[in-house]
């Protein structure tokens, strides 16, 4: 959960990581580097040997993940980053960032032309995915994952908090189809906590909410 402290372990026992014992992400940041001054981003690699990050590089993250950790993936893990594929999937990478996962922060603050530029992002993003299931036709990809993680904060968090409401997913009728195909996929909807998510954008520090008002809805049982 996000607060003002940084990103808080909110859902470990008494609010502690059980592996690092600190009670929020920047806690980890201090100890690599007592000078360090700038945010405490997520995701961040911890080595915890030695108690210190040793990578918090978002946008390549993943990749690293994908390459040069394959020996540790699990029996049959699907090829997020194929080779084939790859510069394909760095160009829609880079769009899907600009346009959707940072774009709709920038429409949170009030950035018109942002808010302008999500929606006609995922307009184009509806078209292809009428005939295909995926990003990329029939391979599930990187590209799938990080669209993902907006999909899955959109309705219950963005619409409201940041005011993207043109449409919710749920109004996309191929973009709906394929987030809910994508939550049913292991490693997707096993760890996407609705509840949290609502807390933190609600709850935490992105919306002024004096009296801490956690709205009940939407139904996420659709």
């Amino acid at each position: 959960m996000r607060t003002t402290r940084g990103w808080a372990f909110s859902l470990d026992e008494g609010d502690v990581d059980p592996v690092l014992g600190i009670h929020y992400l920047p806690e980890i940041y201090a100890q690599s580097d007592a000078n360090y001054t700038g945010r405490a981003t997520v995701p961040a690699v911890v080595d915890v040997k030695k108690g210190i990050v040793v990578n918090n590089d978002y946008f390549k993250l993943t990749n690293y993940l994908e390459v040069a950790f394959k020996k540790f993936h699990k029996a049959n893990a699907p090829d997020l980053y194929p080779e084939d594929l790859r510069t394909e999937i760095d160009a829609l990478n880079t769009v899907i960032f600009h346009d959707v996962n940072n774009d709709v922060y920038k429409a949170g603050f009030a950035y018109e032309a942002a808010w302008d530029t999500l929606f006609n992002r995922l307009d184009i993003l509806e078209q292809p995915l009428a005939t295909q299931r995926y990003l990329f036709g029939d391979r599930i990809t990187d590209s799938d994952a990080r669209l993902c993680v907006t999909l899955a904060r959109f309705d219950v968090a963005y619409y409201s908090v940041f005011r993207t409401n043109r449409n919710r997913v749920i109004d996309f009728p191929h973009l709906w189809g394929y987030a809910r195909d994508l939550y049913q996929t292991p490693g997707f909807g096993d760890t996407t906590d609705f509840h949290a998510i609502k807390q933190g954008y609600q709850l935490g520090d992105f919306n002024a909410n004096p009296y801490q008002i956690l709205a009940k809805g939407p139904d996420v049982s659709l």
